[in-house]
């Protein structure tokens, strides 16, 4: 691995651990804050996660441009295969498993901060085809919404327009937005308000990959010639040259 790639890389993985932190923390806060009230307790895990996600990425995104999804940054890769922008295949490999990986480690963190064992399986069943498709749903929105800051030049809304989505997707959707493979693994490993039995992981991550299908067709309908685009998802124009070799 580069030197650059492991440093966008190390983003990735700070990044989407602190996201993981933040939706299983304040699940936590919240059902011991507002017991018995479960609209409340979504209410609070909803706009602690958004606010987080929103400040990660104006965190990362100048070193790595902050997908902190797997799914956002295959279809980065896929965007700018053949014209040579966007994500290599080598370093799509390395985001996804320093995703994948900064998920886990940020539910630890979680479990650890509140005084609870380190890993505790998620025992929250999450199943049925009305939840699959949420998280096509979901995901496909907020696959489009990137690529679209991107292609018309406003990667500078992103934070707040990605938060937004996500907060907005928690109430809108019946599954409470995932819409992330990697954040999806991670809560797997909680046994808390956000966690998600492993038995239900691949359904999710499998919605979650017909999501990203699904914007790939949008995308190609609506924003012609997209791969002009995929460098700005990476690293935005601003620090592009500070974050590559």
């Amino acid at each position: 691995m580069s030197r650059a790639l492991a440093r966008r890389a190390s983003a990735e993985f700070a990044g989407t651990a602190l996201l993981v932190t933040a939706v299983v923390g304040s699940g936590i806060t919240a059902a011991r804050l507002s017991p018995g009230d479960v609209g409340l307790q979504l209410l609070e895990n909803a706009i602690a996660t958004a606010f987080a996600l929103g400040a990660l990425i104006l965190m990362v995104g100048p070193v790595s441009g902050a997908h902190l999804n797997p799914v956002v940054s295959a279809v980065d890769w896929w965007l700018g295969r053949r014209a040579g922008t966007g994500l290599t295949g080598r370093d799509f490999a390395g985001y996804a498993v320093a995703q994948v990986a900064g998920a886990i480690a940020g539910a630890v963190l979680a479990n650890v901060m509140f005084d609870l064992p380190p890993v505790t399986w998620a025992s929250t069943s999450r199943t049925g085809g009305n939840l699959l498709l949420a998280e096509v749903v979901a995901t496909a929105g907020l696959v489009v919404l990137v690529v679209a800051l991107a292609r018309s030049g406003r990667t500078a809304a992103a934070p707040a327009a990605v938060g937004a989505h996500i907060g907005a997707a928690y109430w809108f959707t019946s599954s409470t937005s995932f819409a992330n493979p990697a954040v999806t693994v991670g809560r797997a490993f909680t046994d808390t308000f956000a966690g998600i039995a492993p038995s239900s992981v691949p359904g999710f991550v499998a919605a979650q990959l017909v999501g990203g299908l699904v914007a790939v067709a949008a995308i190609a309908a609506w924003y012609p010639h997209p791969a002009s685009a995929a460098d700005a998802v990476v690293v935005p124009p601003l620090a592009e040259e500070s974050a590559r070799p």
